[in-house]
């Protein structure tokens, strides 16, 4: 595997300079000036919020570089620096980056089915659903998303939810070598908006649903609509083949015209060509529903996840299955398997309530698992919720308003405040609960506690017989990031940790 300079330039239009040998051979590329790859690389220098990349040209492993692919900001700055190797000047380094990428690792995607799920909740779970139904139809299955990337069922670690694309393309390529022959991804509206998949061939586009979230990345609400339509654009060079929308909410509908003629998927009543009906739920919330499917008639599908939501999400990756050619029933049964870390997570330590840990980080995100929750329970409902710092800031109020409208205890804590002051953020919480139990048509208490895991203790004491909670946010995270610090934090240790506590203090009694 390999491409010369001069090739890569043709691929991607841009200039040569310093380069007295156009053969020269790329085996590698990366714009991380610390973890590029020893073998033949090309070091990408991108410009940054701070600096640009090119500044780190001479550093770490990029010193070792062969040439550097930049744009003529970047020129300027290897000049300065007195460095002489071969670089490829192109207007802007993050349009070509993906294409370059590719062409580096050989086109990996092009010989993989490549299933990508897009839309703002619902696409971890979802891909989790592909994953499993794919591998019990019998294919090789890689993973790529925000728990991280899987090959085959073996993890493999990266950071980003989409990652950026010589580590992407990568990726594809030692799928391809393990012989992976389907590839599941999540989609976000940064890795669209930055180009991260571009290079890449995906067969399916699926969209889950949209709602307030990223604000602030994108400046409005049509905007992040519009990142996540390049996906589905039939003139836009991120489009996938085949498109797969449900149009459960009015997002849905308005993707489903954007695609043209996208299969479509309904739970709540709408037509489509593929509809969810006959759901029964039991005691421990495993669900039990059919699906029409074009062709093969009702489906049935088990599903031990809790909730409409991945009713949506369940149907959704059956239809993406099948517009890639999968058969549905074996996928089906796949999906009847699947637990996705820190989604709607049960734990159970014996209590005599209902505990679940789950990510809900967005407004529409956390009343969609309180209004779960509250059908499966008897007594009250409680939740811990915080909001992350140096993001988008306008969700906070909603997040405390939705949550104090649907619970009878509201306990508003810090979640990652990053690099901003906690009791500035949990106060914007605050306001929005304070005027949410305002609101309810029940009694609503609403408690501020600034350390996390004495919130979770103080809402896992109040729970009693019959009772439900949820410590919403964090999710699968194993990290609080505080002043620039992360510090080991993990909600469901720390549930497991107060009920067995609380559980030997009620007996000790």
């Amino acid at each position: 595997m390999a491409i010369t300079l001069g090739e890569l330039a043709r691929t991607i239009g841009g200039e040569l300079f310093n380069a007295p040998d156009p053969d020269l051979e790329i085996r590698n590329i990366g714009l991380d000036s610390s973890t590029l790859a020893k073998k033949s690389p090309i070091f990408a220098a991108v410009p940054g919020s701070r600096k640009h990349g090119a500044e780190f040209a001479d550093t770490d492993r990029a010193a070792g570089a062969l040439a550097v692919l930049t744009d003529r900001d970047g020129a300027t700055i290897l000049d300065r620096n007195g460095d002489t190797r071969p670089r490829l000047i192109v207007e802007d380094v993050r349009e070509v980056l993906g294409v370059a990428s590719s062409s580096v690792y050989g086109d990996p995607s092009r010989d993989l089915v490549l299933i990508g799920v897009t839309g703002t909740s619902g696409k971890t779970t979802t891909s989790y659903l592909l994953e499993r139904g794919l591998m019990e139809a019998g294919y090789k299955v890689g993973l790529i998303g925000t728990t991280g990337t899987r090959i085959d069922g073996e993890p493999v670690p990266t950071k980003l939810t989409t990652p950026e694309a010589p580590t992407l393309q990568k990726l594809f390529y030692r799928m391809r070598q393990h012989g992976v022959t389907h590839v599941v991804m999540e989609v976000s509206s940064h890795a669209l908006s930055l180009g991260r998949v571009s290079g890449s061939h995906f067969n399916v586009a699926a969209f889950t649903n949209l709602s307030q979230d990223h604000l602030d990345f994108h400046d409005t609400m049509e905007e992040y609509f519009e990142a996540k339509a390049l996906f589905f654009r039939a003139e836009s060079p991120l489009a996938a083949d085949h498109h797969v929308v449900c149009i459960d909410d009015e997002w849905g509908t308005r993707m489903a015209e954007v695609a043209g003629n996208p299969q479509t998927v309904a739970t709540t009543g709408k037509p489509a060509d593929f509809t969810a009906g006959l759901v029964s739920v039991n005691e421990t919330g495993e669900q039990s529903f059919t699906v029409t499917v074009p062709g093969h008639g009702e489906v049935p599908v088990t599903l031990a996840l809790p909730g409409a939501f991945n009713v949506a999400n369940a149907t959704l990756a059956l239809a993406a299955a099948v517009r890639a050619g999968v058969e549905p029933v074996a996928f089906a049964r796949g999906m009847a398997q699947v637990a996705v870390p820190g989604r709607m997570e049960r734990i159970d330590e014996g209590q005599d309530f209902l505990a679940v840990v789950d990510y809900a980080h967005k407004p529409a995100a956390v009343a969609a698992v309180l209004d779960t929750l509250r059908t499966q329970i008897d007594g009250r409902l409680g939740v811990v919720i915080g909001a992350g710092g140096d993001r988008d800031a306008t969700k906070r109020a909603p997040m405390g308003e939705l949550s104090a409208q649907r619970a009878d205890l509201v306990i508003v804590t810090d979640d990652n405040p990053r690099s901003e002051v906690p009791a500035t953020i949990r106060a914007a919480v605050m306001d929005g609960a304070r005027r949410g139990a305002a609101e309810a048509d029940h009694e609503v208490e609403v408690r501020e506690i600034a350390d996390r895991a004495e919130a979770i203790r103080a809402l896992i004491g109040w729970a009693g017989p019959g009772d439900g909670i949820v410590v919403a946010g964090k999710g699968h995270e194993v990290g609080q990031l505080i002043a620039g610090v992360t510090h080991h934090f993990d909600d469901r240790e720390q549930v497991r940790e107060a009920l067995r506590d609380t559980q030997s203090d009620r007996e000790g009694k």
